[in-house]
This record gives C-alpha cells, sequence and structure tokens, in this order.
C-alpha cells in the first residue's frame, strides 16, 4: 500500500481543471483515468459553446459557477494561446407563445449577472443572420466557441508543470474509509492500492456509482446515475450562420440549436434520449426529428444535407420530468469525511465552469 496525498479520479476537463489548481498550491495530485487519455467521454462529446449563464435558476452553482467560470475561461485562454472565438448566439422564437418567453430568459439571464443580453425583432435578427426565419430574437454577446480539446491539453500542462502525475488505464475498482484516509483499489496491469489523504470524485457519468463503491461513504448522499443521450448530426456544405442558433429550451435541454467550431462547420445538436446504457453510437433515422426542428428556424435546410456526426451523454442525477439538477459539489460539510470531495452531476455547462468549479474543490480542500 502506497500513501499518498491528493488523488483526482477522472480526466476529463473537471478533474484536469481541478488537478491544476490542487497541483498550484503544492498538493501532490496523482489523477487516475480509466481511459488511456484525457477527455475521452463527456469532455470530448459535447457542443464546444462557452455558455454566458442564461438558462439556470437564480442562485443556482450551475448559474454562478458558469458567470465565473466564463469570465475565467476567456481569459485563460487568451493568455495560453488555446483557440476560441466570442462569436455570440441568438435563442430564437418562432411563434407568439415563443416571444413572451424571450423576456423571461433574458430576465433570468439579468438575475443571473450576464451581460450583453438584447432582445431583437425579426428584421433585427435577420439583419444579422440573413437566412435566419424567426419571429422574435434574443442576442446573447459573450456566448463563445472553444477548442476543448487544446483547453484540457492546456490544464494538463499546467498540472504537469506544477508536479502532478497522470496514470492511464486505471480504473478505481472500489475503496473504503480508514480513519482520516481513504484506501483506493486501483485496476491496471498490476492491482495496487492507495491510501489517500484527499480524493476528488471526478468521474463524471460515473461518480455516482465511484461513491458508491467507497465503503464509509453514506449511501444517503449518493445519487443515482441519470443518462440522457444527445446526438450530433454535421451539416454537409457551407454553415450559412456566423453565429450559434438555438430554439427556445425544451424540457431535458436546450433544444436542436446550430454551432459552428473553430474551422466554420457547423452542426445541430443535441436531442435528448433517455438510456440505460454507454453507447455513443448515433442512430441516422434521429434525423428525421432534426429537419423537423432545424426547418422551424431555418426552412431552407435541404433533404439530404444532415450526416450522422457523434454523441454524448449528460451525467444527470434527476429522472427523467424531474425539475432540473444543480451542480453538487459536496465535501465534508455534506456527508462528514474530510477526505473525499465528490462532484455529481457536473452535465453542460461543466466545460464552461470548469476553472470556477476548480477553484471552489480546492477551496474545499485548503480547509480539509
Amino acid at each position: 500500500m502506497e500513501d499518498v496525498d491528493c488523488v483526482v479520479v477522472g480526466a476529463g476537463v473537471v478533474g484536469l481543471a481541478v488537478a491544476r489548481a490542487l497541483a498550484a498550491m503544492g498538493r501532490e495530485v496523482i489523477v487516475l483515468e480509466a481511459a488511456e487519455a484525457i477527455g475521452t467521454a463527456t469532455s470530448s462529446r459535447n457542443s464546444e459553446v462557452i455558455h454566458a449563464g442564461i438558462y439556470y435558476p437564480q442562485g443556482s452553482l450551475m448559474a454562478r459557477l458558469c458567470v465565473e467560470g466564463k469570465d475565467m475561461l476567456y481569459n485563460y485562454c487568451a493568455e495560453r494561446g488555446v483557440d476560441f472565438r466570442a462569436c455570440g448566439k441568438l435563442i430564437v422564437a418562432v411563434s407568439e407563445a415563443e416571444n413572451h418567453r424571450l423576456g423571461g430568459i433574458r430576465d433570468r439571464a439579468e438575475a443571473n449577472r450576464v451581460a450583453g443580453m438584447r432582445l431583437l425583432s425579426a428584421a433585427e435578427a435577420r439583419a444579422m443572420e440573413p437566412s435566419l426565419v424567426c419571429t422574435a430574437a434574443l442576442l446573447s454577446e459573450t456566448t463563445g466557441i472553444i477548442d476543448s480539446h487544446g483547453l484540457m491539453l492546456a490544464f494538463q500542462g499546467d498540472a504537469e508543470s506544477d508536479g502532478a502525475i497522470f496514470v492511464f488505464h486505471s480504473p478505481v475498482l472500489g475503496g473504503r474509509v480508514a480513519g482520516a484516509r481513504i484506501e483506493l483499489e486501483v485496476g491496471g496491469a498490476e492491482t495496487t492500492t492507495l491510501r489517500c489523504r484527499m480524493v476528488v470524485n471526478a468521474a463524471g457519468l460515473h461518480a455516482p456509482g465511484l461513491a458508491g463503491d467507497i465503503k464509509g461513504m453514506p449511501s444517503q448522499m449518493v445519487p443515482r446515475a441519470y443518462y440522457a443521450k444527445g446526438s450530433y448530426f454535421s451539416l454537409a456544405g457551407r454553415s450559412p450562420f456566423s453565429r450559434l442558433i438555438y430554439p427556445v429550451p425544451v424540457p431535458g435541454g436546450l433544444g436542436v440549436h446550430l454551432t459552428i467550431d473553430l474551422g466554420g462547420q457547423a452542426r445541430f445538436g443535441p436531442d435528448v434520449e433517455w438510456v440505460d446504457t454507454l453507447d455513443y453510437r448515433v442512430d441516422p433515422s434521429r434525423a428525421d426529428g432534426f429537419y423537423a426542428a432545424v426547418r422551424r428556424y431555418w426552412p431552407d435546410l435541404r433533404d439530404g444535407a444532415l450526416l450522422p456526426g457523434y454523441a454524448g451523454i449528460r451525467p444527470k442525477i434527476v429522472p427523467p420530468g424531474a425539475p432540473g439538477q444543480d451542480f453538487v459539489i459536496q465535501g465534508e460539510a455534506k456527508h462528514g469525511l474530510p477526505c473525499l470531495i465528490n462532484l455529481f452531476g457536473i452535465e453542460s455547462p461543466g466545460l464552461t465552469a470548469s476553472m470556477a468549479i476548480a477553484a471552489q474543490v480546492a477551496g474545499l480542500a485548503r480547509a480539509a
């Protein structure tokens, strides 16, 4: 058995940000990742959007950490040369009923301290995006896009510069609370046991399962995991839009929206499909629903223009139909264990909020 200081389980964008923050504090950090590389799951299967913080309930962790994290992220990318673009987005209404909802979305955004929100008439929106058809729109000037892999590489590089060690092909098989420490059983080429002063559970989709496998972790504090799959379809040919185009939100997600990558390629998604297993295959037949959804705001989308892209799975901790979830950053004050910090339900806007989440985790670690 080996005694270690801090172990971060999971090398997605949030785990990487946490490892970077802890290593910068002078902690000795080991990052355990079951896969062969960083960011192979949720962190590489998303829209690569820097969110403004518009939709989340006032006072929620999602709202606060998204707004804080967005500013941190823009500054960090500029300093470290990570590619990004603050292209802005339009939330579009296509009926009078949806027009009224735009005002409520703007009010929520302003309550969350989101700057750069402006209601537009249909004519004003079309002046910005001539291919768009809508009855009104809401402009978010601070929404952007980012090279998520470049960001993760920068986080990893910073962490390693401060002494963090990354160990891949190292699944955590279970653990137990042992006094003021946690003993983790780690698989891989050879099974080993690590006695950790601090464990940060940043395992994303697997975070509830990992917490449940730690003997001594109060079971009532471990949420159930639910999986909301989202498929993406790429647009064949040139994008007619220079900004992101989002419909008015739907239950479970933000609707089938149009995003663009830094190369100008357009993609649509994600939709919402509740699943029981981690299956990342894209069913081509789901394109039928995409055509119908997209043509509400871009009726000129031609048949056959959508090509199956990729799929991601949101790490939900509430069931279908339940009120929207919030991030859960769970330390000693919640579960009574000074040696464990759990991160549950870190779905979108987790990438945007990653640095702010890491700062909060670092604060809990410092107090432990």
